[in-house]
């Protein structure tokens, strides 16, 4: 009697081998057509000793930046930045949660209702923080308000979404057993809904804070306030001591924030 085994993995199948080939040369002539569209030549030959400059900024920045008496310094500017992100997060998380039940499925009777909802946020979306940014300086002039405003608006799109998803996922048993109590809609909210999803807008809240923090670095670059502001002017006076330093306290503080932020998310979740 035959006792050997054959142990070697079956081979695919032609089609499959043939599947496989097609995708991957679908995707090595995306990358060829997307990198042939750079313009490498435009380059400028004084790039590498730029990157230099800012390079040797990184490692020896203006330390006399960090704070001044009589002008602004890196730790105001970081101050307004947060300030800027703080409100922004704060306006959006509570404006967001109308439009969040709007756009939930298991809020609404009718389900066109709903998709108007999602089709206002996502249409709130659309629109960078940067293009925000320049029509509040338009509107009410260069400063920390138009960033504040900026990202406000536009957090809330990504925030309703987020909080209309986790409104979708809450256990319906609460709800029911209220209504059948003879609750009023008021009171399943309250008692039922909200309980629920807490949580989650908290946790949501802060991810989104986090990214305001990033976003509300570079509105100053535009006259949105913020640390943007000096760090623009750093770099057109090709002051790169002071480029090192503003940059260093933008990463310093972006990864407290991270850290702080993340480790109130764990408890909470």
């Amino acid at each position: 009697m035959n006792t050997n085994i054959d142990t070697s993995l079956p081979q695919p199948p032609k089609k499959k081998r043939l599947k496989g080939i097609i995708i991957f040369a679908l995707i090595v002539a995306i990358y060829v057509w997307a990198f042939s569209g750079v313009p490498l030549a435009s380059i400028q030959e004084t790039a590498g000793q730029v990157l230099r400059s800012i390079t040797n900024g990184l490692f020896h920045p203006d330390w006399d930046y960090v704070y001044l008496p009589d002008g602004e310094d890196l730790l105001r500017g970081l101050l307004d930045t947060l300030a800027i992100a703080v409100l922004g997060t704060f306006i959006s998380a509570a404006l967001c949660i109308p439009f969040a039940f709007w756009a939930s499925n298991n809020m609404n009777r009718l389900r066109p209702v709903a998709g108007i909802g999602k089709f206002t946020l996502s249409f709130i979306r659309t629109f960078p923080e940067l293009v925000l940014a320049i029509l509040f300086i338009k509107a009410v002039g260069p400063g920390s308000f138009a960033g504040v405003l900026a990202l406000g608006i536009h957090s809330i799109g990504m925030l309703g979404k987020l909080y209309s998803e986790a409104i979708e996922t809450i256990d319906l048993g609460p709800t029911e057993a209220l209504i059948a109590s003879g609750a009023s809609r008021f009171q399943v909210l309250w008692f039922a809904v909200i309980p629920q999803v807490i949580p989650a807008f908290i946790s949501f809240a802060l991810y989104r804070f986090e990214i305001n923090i990033r976003s509300a670095s570079i509105l100053g670059i535009i006259g949105a306030g913020g640390i943007g502001t000096p760090l623009i002017f750093a770099l057109n006076s090709r002051d790169w001591d002071r480029v090192g330093i503003i940059l260093l306290g933008i990463i310093i503080m972006v990864i407290i924030i991270d850290a702080i932020s993340g480790a109130i998310r764990k408890r909470i979740v």
